[in-house]
């Protein structure tokens, strides 16, 4: 566990940390209450950017406690009153890995100049999110965590209303959405990326919850995956040959979740959240059954919810497919947002 004595020299900005960190826990006691009730212990505990501290934040995951820089580095001193504030504000020990993302590009800077971690702390781990198993590795090949804890209400939201029903986990990443799925007694469960490693990572999240009706798992970039679904064609680039992709049967499912990142290209397309969100959306929606529900997302800060709700809305329209009931669905209070806008902006749409 951490060595977590003051030292005599000070950062001087280690007290405006300790001032925001503190009404940060503070202002959590009773989520923090909430969700250790419902069998979650995977949170954000400190959101810089919102509390005080911009590029600083700190995030429980199970047995382990993950600190992420992304501005600036911590000094060890800052770290390890950091860490422990946190532990004696939640009453119990934790597993210390320092990120450090500062350097550039968001990467983590893997020297461990300032903290080593112990062997435990990166040691393949277990944390709770609505009484489900997940894989915590404070380092792995990737750079994010294995779970974006913003999206637990989506998956909270999906856990409650998919009993009976076909799910379609677009973008799936690590699949907590699929697990989330199967735990709410869907009927069937399809997850589809493009990234083997993030796909294995879900099929260990599914062999940790043995209780749950096994989920399927589709490697293939998104484009000729759900064009293929939606039954439209897939086109090359002039003078290019496609690469292989699996084939699918043209089908519709009950319930889809999109959740693309922000910008990625290959030779199918290209996935621009701020440009083009209607070539991503419009097979999603031919995707989904006619009575079926669509769960989307954008989590690009610079678009606003009312812009794009408009965008999304008018796309459904344009389609044929209008919606017949919408909802926002905003990230848990552990993501505070000043202005009322996070950069993760869900929607629910019913057709």
């Amino acid at each position: 566990m951490v060595n977590c004595a003051p030292s005599f020299f000070e950062s001087p900005r280690m007290p405006s940390h300790d001032q925001a960190l503190r009404a940060a826990l503070h202002n959590r006691q009773d989520l923090l209450t909430a969700l250790h009730q419902q069998g979650t212990d995977c949170y954000r505990l400190f959101h810089g950017s919102q509390e005080g501290a911009g590029g600083l934040t700190v995030d429980r995951y199970g047995p382990q406690l993950l600190v992420q820089s992304f501005h600036q580095s911590l000094s060890r001193d800052e770290l390890l009153q950091l860490a422990e504030q946190c532990q004696a504000s939640l009453g119990t020990q934790l597993l210390l890995v320092y990120n450090d993302r500062s350097q550039g590009n968001s990467r983590i800077d893997r020297t461990d100049a300032i903290y080593q971690a112990e062997p435990a702390a990166l040691e393949d781990l277990i944390g709770h999110e609505w009484g489900l198993n997940y894989r915590v590795r404070g380092r792995h090949a990737g750079q994010d965590p294995l779970l974006f804890l913003d999206l637990r209400n989506a998956r909270g939201w999906v856990k409650a209303h998919s009993a009976g029903k076909s799910v379609l986990n677009l973008f799936a990443y690590t699949c907590g959405v699929g697990l989330s799925a199967a735990a709410g007694g869907a009927s069937e469960v399809v997850n589809l990326d493009f990234a083997e490693g993030n796909l294995a990572v879900g099929r260990e999240n599914g062999t940790l919850n043995p209780q749950l009706q096994p989920m399927q798992f589709v490697q293939s970039d998104y484009f000729p995956a759900i064009r293929q679904l939606a039954g439209l064609p897939i086109n090359a680039r002039r003078g290019q040959k496609l690469p292989h992709y699996p084939r699918l049967e043209q089908r519709q499912f009950d319930l889809v979740l999109l959740d693309p990142p922000a910008w990625a290209k290959s030779a199918f397309g290209t996935v621009d959240l701020l440009r083009d969100y209607q070539s991503l959306l419009k097979p999603a929606i031919l995707a989904t059954a006619d009575d079926g529900v669509l769960i989307c997302c954008n989590n690009l800060a610079k678009v606003a919810m009312t812009d794009w709700r408009e965008q999304v809305l008018r796309c459904a329209e344009k389609l044929g497919r209008p919606v017949r009931d919408w909802q926002v669905l905003a990230p848990a209070r552990d993501f505070p947002s000043q202005d009322g806008q996070p950069p993760l902006k869900t929607l629910i749409l019913q057709f």
